[in-house]
């Protein structure tokens, strides 16, 4: 069912001699966007130089989320935010072991009260901050404390066109917020549909990535586990919508993709997992885990993590890793792909899988 779109309303003429105020938003977001890719080169430069500190963290200052997806299985509706002066003390840790992304994960943490000062707290230690939200609390005023807060890079799942039982984050309902982002974001902007999983509708994620990219936005797109939690092989109306989503989207920002196939095929990765190394979950208690699907695990709290763990981490091979669907991990993981082969094993939570999320738990995130 197609959804209704407006376009961004119309601005005044500007007076003579000076730049329209899209002309000098435009240029200014060109010059926000060099500086920030200049920033990730240097992170991944130095990821390339050294493997003794976490290249991205996973943060979550709130559990509590405003919706209820049947998927996810990071939230409540109970929890308090976490302190703030707790929060700056747990991101400036995550600087001294020189971790180059921080990403702000939730729960919804657009929810927490001090989520401006989370961020600034980000960005004083050096690294490249990011935002992972359902986008429903998006408006003029809170985008513009984002952009003023040097918010470097958000993230908005949406999952149907129409909201239904499983998800109220559709294209009905934030299309409105899409368009706010398109007007007044300084930071980039990405999108993430899905498919699998018995989704009713695959074609949505198509009608949501071509709207995200007609707006100026990256797309991904990602599969969604069953109601068993289990990743079954995409099908073949599935697998069209899939295709044609990464024909639209192959010059996105991420390239290190090739353990998608296999997903998308329901079959298992050879790699070397480097979760607890390179990349850390934070939960809102302050205990690192591998990812969110394997909390416990190493079940170190981040006031004491060391470059030493890191270390260790990074050669410990996980018994989970083969059906592993967490995109950003592979992802990461695949910066030492070529190096370092893990001499130790461990098996969190004796799992055999992680069926987990790229960013929300329940989604494995393709581009």
């Amino acid at each position: 069912m197609p959804v209704e779109t407006q376009p961004a309303p119309s601005t005044p003429k500007p007076a003579p001699g000076t730049l329209p105020a899209t002309r000098r938003r435009t240029i200014r977001r060109r010059l926000l966007a060099a500086q920030r890719t200049l920033r990730e080169l240097g992170s991944i430069g130095s990821a390339l130089v050294g493997t003794s500190h976490p290249y991205m963290a996973h943060i979550v200052p709130m559990r509590r989320c405003n919706l209820a997806c049947t998927y996810c299985n990071e939230y409540d509706d109970v929890s308090n935010p976490v302190d703030i002066e707790e929060m700056k003390r747990r991101i400036d840790h995550l600087g001294r072991l020189g971790t180059a992304v921080i990403t702000i994960s939730g729960g919804e943490p657009l929810l927490h009260p001090d989520l401006d000062d989370v961020i600034r707290q980000i960005r004083k230690t050096g690294a490249i901050a990011g935002l992972i939200t359902n986008g429903y609390f998006l408006m003029p005023d809170r985008i513009a404390r984002l952009n003023a807060a040097g918010l470097d890079h958000m993230q908005i799942s949406i999952d149907n066109v129409m909201p239904d039982d499983v998800s109220k984050k559709s294209l009905k309902v934030l299309d409105a917020k899409l368009r706010m982002l398109a007007e007044h974001a300084d930071f980039h902007v990405n999108i993430n549909s899905v498919v699998g999983g018995g989704t009713a509708h695959p074609e949505d994620a198509l009608t949501i990535s071509k709207r995200a990219l007609a707006l100026g936005f990256s797309s991904t797109i990602g599969i969604i586990h069953d109601g068993s939690g289990q990743l079954k092989p995409l099908g073949e109306k599935e697998r069209t919508v899939w295709d044609e989503v990464r024909r639209l989207t192959r010059r996105s920002y991420s390239r290190f993709n090739g353990f998608q196939e296999a997903i998308a095929n329901g079959l298992p990765n050879d790699w070397r997992c480097r979760a607890g190394s390179r990349y850390l979950y934070v939960d809102e208690m302050g205990m690192v885990s591998y990812c969110s699907q394997q909390r416990g695990y190493p079940g170190i709290p981040i006031s004491e993590y060391t470059t030493e763990i890191v270390k260790r981490e990074f050669t410990t091979e996980k018994s989970c890793a083969p059906n592993c669907t967490i995109s950003c991990v592979h992802q990461i993981s695949y910066i030492d792909h070529w190096r370092a082969p893990q001499h130790s094993t461990i098996t969190p939570g004796g799992a055999g899988h992680g069926a987990g999320a790229a960013t929300e738990s329940g989604l494995v995130q393709i581009q």
